[in-house]
């Protein structure tokens, strides 16, 4: 099976990095060091404008839990609006109950807003009390994709649960393992768990990412 790769980028530089080294898409947001927050519409349209490659946005309002107030999914649910307007591919949500388990309500009203746009649920899921009960609502409530790493700080680590999660999914919905992905264990990642998409970052400047996302497209498209 030929997987394939989103890179994750804060800046335009990353951007370009990741359409010249070979990536399929790319996950466009800001403050990596916080998990990654919505970016500006600026970067957005800039990345539109110059990426060949689908870019899906990060909707989220503010780092910490990912228990949000009324207002806060109000403001998510604007941000989502613009990307629509602006042709972006799609979306990367995510929302949590108090408890630990998937906001159905929250999601599904980013989902809606999102209209016709792919939607990935990110690694909010990782904090689920019950990962195989958040794979189903996740699918049952519209995604299409879930990014995770196995509910470990690595998805090298977190192999065992993505592997099993691959298997319930039957095909119903792309995993994409993500974390501490690098061209040294995206095989191993890739060949263990099954994953039809591997989740890369391009953090350290045009020249060198592009190296690294060329080493990394080369292997999960072999």
């Amino acid at each position: 099976m030929t997987s394939k790769l989103e890179v994750c980028c804060a800046d335009i530089e990353s951007v370009m990095a990741a359409n010249a080294g070979g990536a399929d898409r790319i996950e466009l947001c800001t403050a990596l060091e916080v998990g990654g927050l919505t970016p500006s519409i600026a970067l957005i349209t800039t990345a539109l404008q110059h990426s060949k490659i689908p870019v899906r946005v990060l909707i989220r309002a503010r780092p910490g839990n990912f228990t949000y107030s009324p207002l806060e999914l109000q403001v998510m649910c604007r941000d989502i609006a613009t990307c629509r307007s602006l042709g972006v591919d799609g979306v990367v949500i995510g929302a949590l109950t108090p408890g630990g388990a998937i906001d159905t309500d929250a999601c599904k009203s980013m989902i809606e807003e999102a209209g016709g746009m792919s939607v990935t649920f990110h690694r909010a899921f990782d904090e689920c009390t019950d990962a195989h009960e958040a794979l189903d609502k996740i699918i049952a409530i519209g995604c299409d994709t879930l990014l995770t790493s196995g509910q470990k700080a690595t998805a090298l680590e977190g192999l065992p649960l993505i592997s099993e999660l691959v298997h319930q999914s039957n095909g119903r919905i792309h995993i994409m393992a993500g974390s501490g992905v690098n061209p040294a264990n995206a095989a191993e990642i890739l060949n263990t768990s099954g994953c039809p998409w591997i989740h890369g970052s391009a953090r350290n400047g045009a020249f060198t990412s592009s190296q690294i996302v060329s080493q990394l497209s080369k292997l999960v498209h072999a």
